[in-house]
């Protein structure tokens, strides 16, 4: 599953869209299958409920992000209503068995982040002193912890977000952006993305300049109004996303984006709004980018997008719906393209997408976070 082949879990988008070009020609990997008129749900959860409980070997590549993996079958069930067949003690206790915690105080202005790590590969053993060996603690990792904890009712407050939150600080560079890790990274629209979001699920600002941030976010839109993942670089859905979604968390941009002056708009949200509409592809689903084929997790990505802006009204749902159904396997989940095989990756955006098109007895979506809609579970 090379669309989160990369390591700390981190999406690499642009290794995704690269691949898909040759997708065409991987008839060894491609199924026989008429898509139905209707989404499967019940496929759906025995797909779920297979990798629940045990992961094909295609997966172990992907050890790394086993925290990954786990975000996309628990968060994917809640969508399903279908979080009674997860027990949320073990998974609780599993998850926060990944956080790393500083010997004392006086570490966490040294330069390392106490968050969590992503998988056992990448938990090292605490030496003689009480040191961890290696910290390998990631922003992404983290999000996807915190996200798990949040939609399976954990109260988050039991958590040590302040050595969370105190060290992230660390992370976050002069221009604003992040690195998903103290020891170095790249640092891109990702890494601001899940720092905001790790700040609204903890409801606490204060691991990040969120000043420094928007800078830097708006410094990543492009001439046509899309936002590439770096400054100066090609608009992408992923990217797009991450910016907006930002944005809106830190409280920079409201629900009325569309309807205000856009004079007093900190972007422009017309070209946002017109570069958005035009990833809908003739096929009904949305591209990353431009001249690129569609894909099932864009319907999330580009299609979230214009629900935070108040633009999804004029998406085309009909047809929308109709090329995610036919990304829809008989096996259960969803593929990257019509005819593939299915990945937890695309399988979970799937599910958000139909989730946003609003399909009957799924979970309202929370387009910010990319998770269902939950109540606070905070504990203040």
């Amino acid at each position: 599953m090379s669309e989160t082949a990369v390591y700390g879990e981190a999406i690499d988008w642009e290794s995704e869209d690269e691949s898909s070009d040759d997708a065409e020609e991987e008839e060894e990997e491609e199924e026989e299958y008429t898509s139905s008129a209707n989404f499967d749900k019940d496929r759906h959860l025995v797909y779920l409920q297979m990798m629940y409980e045990l992961l094909p070997y295609h997966y172990q590549s992907q050890e790394i992000n086993r925290l990954t993996l786990a975000h996309f079958i628990i968060s994917g069930l809640h969508f399903l209503g279908a979080t009674d067949r997860v027990d949320k003690d073990v998974v609780a206790k599993w998850v926060l068995s990944f956080q790393a915690f500083p010997r004392n105080r006086a570490l966490l202005k040294e330069g390392e982040f106490y968050g969590f790590c992503g998988s056992r590969s990448s938990q090292f053993p605490i030496d003689e002193n009480g040191d961890l060996t290696h910290n390998n603690s990631h922003l992404a990792s983290t999000y996807c912890a915190l996200a798990i904890l949040k939609v399976i009712g954990h109260d988050l407050s039991t958590i040590d977000s302040g050595s969370l939150l105190l060290s992230m600080k660390n992370l976050q560079q002069d221009d604003g952006s992040f690195m998903p890790i103290h020891t170095g990274g790249e640092t891109d629209l990702r890494f601001v993305y899940c720092a905001a979001a790790i700040s609204d699920m903890l409801g606490d600002w204060s691991g990040m300049d969120k000043e420094k941030a928007k800078n830097y976010i708006l410094n990543c839109q492009s001439y046509d109004g899309g936002f590439g993942l770096i400054p100066g670089s090609e608009s992408h859905g992923g990217g797009t996303y991450c910016a907006i979604a930002s944005l809106r968390l830190m409280g920079f941009i409201g629900v009325d984006l569309l309807s205000n002056d856009s004079s007093n708009s900190i972007l422009d949200p017309s070209l946002l709004l017109s570069w958005s509409l035009q990833r809908q592809a003739s096929d009904g689903g949305f591209q990353g980018r431009t001249n690129k084929r569609s894909d099932t997790c864009y319907a999330f990505w580009i299609g979230a997008v214009l629900k935070l802006i108040g633009g999804d009204a004029f998406i085309n749902k009909v047809a929308l719906r109709q090329f995610l159904l036919s990304c829809q396997s008989k096996y259960g989940g969803f593929s990257k393209f019509p005819g593939a095989l299915p990945d937890l990756y695309h399988s979970y955006y799937g599910y958000t997408a139909f989730s946003f098109l609003e399909e009957p007895g799924l979970s309202p979506l929370c387009p910010e976070l990319g998770l269902p809609l939950l109540t606070a579970t905070l504990g203040i």
